[in-house]
């Protein structure tokens, strides 16, 4: 009975402590600063055992050992970091430089001028040649109206008024159905209908698409050509959203396409699209690049170069000086006795062969920038009481000769 009660009493005084420890805790944590906090998620904190249970202990190296090992010193310090953002995008024809020629009557296509795929036309090139009974009819109207004009010029009052109206009203339909001052002046020149009349480019580039066959009837709104301006040309490509802070509209960008190959073609980021994929967690971006020659072709694929300044005047170091545990990033820093100590440190960007350093170092430090990995293996055996072979406290120091036992002397 006795200890069934004393077993009860620890049982009680365990879970007490559990609370305790546990309020310790969560009060510890309360306490934080918010970059104290940040740090912590970063990169663990600090201490001398990660999460695997490696204890890490200070290494002190002889200079032969460092010439074993290959070990290599950097110094801490402060500079510009750049990072090169690389992806693939698409060459597309510009939104606002694509036109479609639509007809806005009923009719009759009499003649191609421009008939197949690719062809560059100029802005106000002829097209085609159609036939519309409405398109007669109006020119009938305006006729009509000009000679009624003629005969009235001299009427005072209303007459000659409704009759210039009657003129102007005939000559604005013609405009709304796409037939130009010119045409419309040639009519006037000529005082007679004609069978057919001309539809023209609106813009000049290549025509992309021309579905539009001779003598195919037509209807109001029926793509017959699709015409792109290509001298100017859009890149649409992805980036990761890890890179997207380094992106932004305005910034210079250069690519590169496989049809010239080592040609490096300045743009601009002209546009980023305001969602994320959530498959590839990638987000659109959209450059736009001059294309004088016509070099690009929508369909190209292209390789995106953004070169980005990270920070300036921020602390770096080589990234391989960092060796990563998984929950936390260590250097080993040499201090005024050649000690080689363990160091945790909060990283920031990484770019090419760099790393930014947020907390842990100090410029002018000096670092392990290579063959850190043995030396963090040699560490780890020093906090558990072990060397690695060679590398015990004189293992290559000469040993003194052991003396030979004197003859007539057996045990």
């Amino acid at each position: 009975m006795i200890t069934r009660s004393k077993a009860g009493t620890a049982s009680l005084i365990l879970i007490l402590a559990a609370a305790c420890g546990g309020a310790s805790e969560s009060g510890g944590m309360a306490d934080m600063t918010p970059e104290e906090h940040a740090r912590m998620q970063a990169g663990g904190t600090q201490g001398a055992m990660d999460s695997a249970g490696a204890v890490r202990q200070a290494v002190h190296l002889t200079p032969a050992q460092e010439r074993a090992l290959g070990v290599v010193y950097a110094t801490v310090s402060r500079e510009t970091l750049q990072k090169t953002v690389r992806t693939v995008g698409t060459i597309q024809a510009p939104e606002q430089n694509v036109v479609d020629v639509v007809p806005k009557v009923d009719g009759f296509v009499e003649r191609l001028h421009v008939a197949t795929t690719g062809e560059m036309v100029r802005q106000g090139q002829p097209l085609l040649a159609i036939y519309s009974p409405m398109l007669v009819a109006a020119q009938e109207e305006f006729l009509t109206a000009r000679r009624l004009v003629a005969r009235v010029a001299d009427s005072p009052g209303e007459a000659a008024t409704a009759a210039r109206q009657t003129l102007e009203a005939a000559r604005r339909r013609l405009a709304y159905w796409d037939i130009t001052d010119a045409q419309v002046a040639a009519l006037e020149d000529r005082g007679e209908v004609t069978k057919t009349l001309t539809l023209m480019a609106p813009v000049g580039g290549i025509v992309l698409e021309k579905p539009v066959l001779e003598g195919q009837r037509v209807m109001p709104g029926q793509r017959l050509y699709r015409i792109a301006d290509l001298g100017e040309v859009w890149v649409e490509g992805e980036v990761f959203e890890q890179d997207l802070a380094l992106v932004r509209e305005g910034m210079p960008v250069h690519i590169e396409v496989a049809a010239r190959p080592g040609e490096h073609l300045m743009g601009r980021v002209s546009f980023i699209h305001p969602t994320v994929d959530p498959v590839s967690r990638t987000n659109r971006v959209r450059l736009t690049v001059p294309n004088p020659g016509l070099l690009l072709k929508p369909g190209m694929f292209a390789t995106i170069f953004i070169d980005a300044i990270v920070g300036r005047d921020v602390i770096t170091v080589p990234r391989a000086a960092v060796v990563v545990t998984g929950t936390r990033n260590i250097v080993f820093v040499r201090d005024a006795d050649g000690m080689l100590q363990p160091r945790e440190i909060v990283l920031g960007v990484r770019a090419a062969d760099r790393v930014q350093v947020l907390g842990g170092l100090e410029p002018g430090e000096t670092i392990v920038a290579s063959a850190n990995f043995l030396v963090d293996a040699e560490s780890r055996l020093a906090g558990s009481g072990g060397s690695m072979p060679g590398m015990q406290h004189g293992a290559n120091e000469p040993q003194a000769p052991v003396p030979a036992p004197e003859p007539g002397h057996d045990h």
